[in-house]
């Protein structure tokens, strides 16, 4: 080899040589809004210099995505909400399972998927909202109650068409079996006194316009609109919490992660959803969107905390996905639309 040529084969080792090494990455799919989640990934990147990328999207068209890509897609890690999306995402296969330590301590064993494939890292509980003008907390008991005599023309409910509801009569099929809970939703609906409306927010609307007395929505939808139209007569109230059966606690789903099936960074993908459920991140987590933080040992937002405790139902949230496709037939025979 000639000297020039030599020369300039060790020049070229030694700019290699010299590169910075590549960031390492972490590519999320995104069923949250960016400015619930951004501030977190910012977060993220700042303590560990990973950075991370997102796409944000509805569940469905990101789960589309994942099936159309398969070994070729970018997502490290799924993101989204309620744990019938998450069951769907792992049972269409496009999760992985894994093994952590850190999410085990972390994520209580009824909100993750106990094979592993995903884990809750919020918590939203679905609760009664009621006219304080109208009903005595002292009337109120258990869902299973809202299907009595006695709310007939009182109640308002959500369509059956969103997941929240197809998640919570899921839950309920596996607290009193499909015959009871099948009774439950045609007594709900009976004591309609308007049409289902298109979203929680006109749910509570309608309840404290006087249209109805009560009716179930997400908690953090009561704060938002609490937030916006404070002075509202309308309260929350905890069911079923003197039960001592299966059906006892209020009904609770997540908003969680997993990491993807063909993941090209799958170690990153973990390290980052094991730091979304830590102490430092949880509140960053559940505040920005009031709702729970899925880690027992990190309190909620005071402005949540002061909506008071409440024992929620331990069934693993699985259930909420496993058992959907029969709780919306159960739904349509019931006539809840």
């Amino acid at each position: 080899m000639n000297a020039p040529l030599s020369r300039l084969l060790a020049a070229l080792s030694l700019s290699v040589l010299s590169l910075p090494a590549l960031a390492e990455e972490v590519t999320v799919y995104s069923a949250r809004n960016e400015q619930l989640i951004k501030p977190l990934f910012d977060a993220y990147t700042k303590e560990t210099g990973v950075e991370v990328k997102f796409i944000t999207d509805k569940e469905g068209p990101l789960m589309a995505r994942l099936k159309a890509e398969g070994k070729n897609t970018p997502a490290d890690i799924l993101l989204t909400v309620d744990a019938g999306n998450l069951w769907q995402a792992g049972n269409e296969g496009l999760l992985r399972p894994i093994k952590s330590r850190v999410l085990d301590a972390n994520i209580p064993a009824h909100l993750r998927d106990p094979d592993g494939e995903w884990f809750g890292l919020s918590v939203r509980a679905r609760t009664m909202v009621y006219n304080t003008g109208k009903v005595k907390p002292a009337e109120l008991s258990t869902y299973e109650a809202l299907a009595s005599p006695k709310w007939k023309g009182r109640l308002c409910l959500r369509t059956s068409k969103k997941v929240y509801n197809q998640s919570l009569v899921a839950m309920m099929i596996t607290e009193y079996g499909e015959g009871k809970t099948q009774d439950i939703v045609t007594g709900w609906v009976k004591n309609l006194a308007t049409a289902p409306f298109p979203d929680d927010t006109k749910a509570m609307q309608a309840v404290a316009a006087g249209q109805c007395d009560v009716t179930i929505v997400n908690t953090y939808y009561f704060g938002r609109l609490m937030d916006k139209t404070p002075g509202l007569p309308l309260a929350i109230f905890w069911p079923n919490q003197t039960l001592k059966n299966k059906a006892a606690g209020v009904h609770v789903n997540v908003s969680g992660a997993g990491v993807t099936k063909f993941a090209k960074n799958p170690a990153g993908a973990q390290k980052l959803i094991e730091w979304l459920s830590s102490d430092q991140a949880q509140n960053l987590f559940a505040d920005v969107n009031l709702e729970y933080p899925a880690n027992p040992r990190v309190k909620p937002d005071p402005k949540v905390a002061a909506w008071g405790s409440f024992k929620p139902n331990l069934i693993n949230v699985k259930d909420a996905g496993s058992l959907q496709a029969q709780a919306v037939k159960l739904m349509d025979r019931a006539g809840y639309k």
